[in-house]
């Protein structure tokens, strides 16, 4: 079955000066954000503003974590814990660069070869990393926790 997310946003001014509210989502978990041109191309504090990019990086650590969640647990070795971050790099004038993925798993019984491929088939494989298959480089560092 299907399922459809909606999110609301209002931008008012141009696009270089305005701003934008994201007003809703569908689950109401995110609440109203801030969005700005600063936010997103600016390598300063965003002033408790937001970006695409930042809610892709969002979109991506979480769907890539509960694929590689799924492809454990499938495999016979369900993860005590997945910490990822999902690092979205824009550059404008030619959008999204670069996505680097970093996950930190511990997961008993499985060794790092293992848990290497198993985060590269969640990479390859997952809504999101599919929906972005056109940025130019999306990287992966997978490593098993001590």
């Amino acid at each position: 079955m299907a399922t459809d997310r909606r999110a609301d946003v209002t931008w008012t001014g141009s696009g270089l000066e305005g701003s934008g509210t994201i007003r809703s989502t569908t689950s109401g978990a995110i609440g109203e954000q801030q969005v700005s041109w600063a936010a997103r191309s600016e390598d300063v504090a965003a002033g408790g503003k937001t970006s695409p990019e930042e809610l892709i990086a969002a979109a991506h650590a979480s769907c890539f974590s509960m694929a590689l969640a799924f492809g454990l647990s499938g495999a016979g070795t369900p993860p005590e814990r997945l910490d990822t971050s999902a690092t979205v790099t824009f550059q404008p004038g030619e959008g999204i660069t670069r996505i680097a993925l970093a996950v930190e798993g511990r997961v008993p019984g499985l060794d790092a070869a293992a848990f290497e491929e198993a985060a590269q088939g969640a990479k390859a494989n997952c809504p999101v990393s599919k929906a972005l298959a056109g940025v130019p480089e999306i990287t992966l560092d997978a490593r098993l926790a001590g």
